[in-house]
């Protein structure tokens, strides 16, 4: 008897059609908008029946929900920003310089993803108080994340001097912040590349120690 275990095909079936629809969805609420966006309309971009949109997600909140929450993560897998292999090699670097420069660039790829729904997130929030029931108050899970890169960042032997972990979580939260990406990348018109550059320039600057 073969015992290897062979693909479902039909949740691998299930899992690009939801990929679909919520890549589709987001290039719809960045074009047009959430509200000026229907389900029609994303499903006819998708390639597929709007039935299949609503038995999957059950509305627009829910699909909403998903493009933000793929967007930060990069996939559709439930694993937190904290879990993922990027964050957990960045903070195990030996030093703070190569830390940082493994945790701008991961920051970079999600802002890359995330910085453009933002104004969408703030507009639908303000419009539907059930969008905005889905992100309750609370700690911001971005400066969560970021806090938790500054723990690891401290005990690096090249961190600067009596530098505390609130204020290294504070820099990373500010300097690397989707609003201040959209600022330099959308409306100044940097590359990626430079915005990323010059974060971890500054962000160096700022947490290690200068070089004796």
């Amino acid at each position: 008897m073969d015992d290897v275990k062979r693909p479902d095909k039909r949740a691998e079936r299930s899992r690009r059609t939801r990929e679909k629809v919520v890549e589709a969805a987001r290039e719809l609420f960045i074009a047009h908008g959430y509200g000026a966006t229907s389900l029609q309309e994303v499903a006819d971009r998708a390639g597929v029946a709007v039935q299949t949109v609503y038995f999957v997600f059950r509305n627009k909140r829910t699909l909403f929900k998903d493009v933000v929450d793929t967007s930060i993560a990069g996939d559709t897998e439930p694993v937190a920003t904290m879990d993922r292999e990027w964050f957990r090699a960045a903070c195990a670097e030996p030093t703070a310089a190569g830390q940082l420069r493994a945790h701008v660039h991961g920051t970079r790829e999600i802002l890359g993803r995330v910085a453009p729904i933002m104004p969408l997130i703030a507009a639908a929030a303000a419009t539907d108080p059930e969008i905005a029931a889905q992100w309750p108050d609370g700690p911001d899970p971005r400066y969560t994340v970021h806090h938790a890169a500054a723990e690891a960042l401290a005990r690096k032997p090249d961190t600067r001097p009596g530098l505390s972990v609130e204020m290294a979580a504070d820099l990373l939260f500010g300097l690397l912040s989707p609003q201040l990406y959209l600022i330099f990348v959308r409306d100044r018109g940097w590359s990626p590349d430079t915005w990323e550059e010059w974060a971890r320039t500054a962000l160096t600057s700022q947490l290690c120690a200068d070089p004796g």
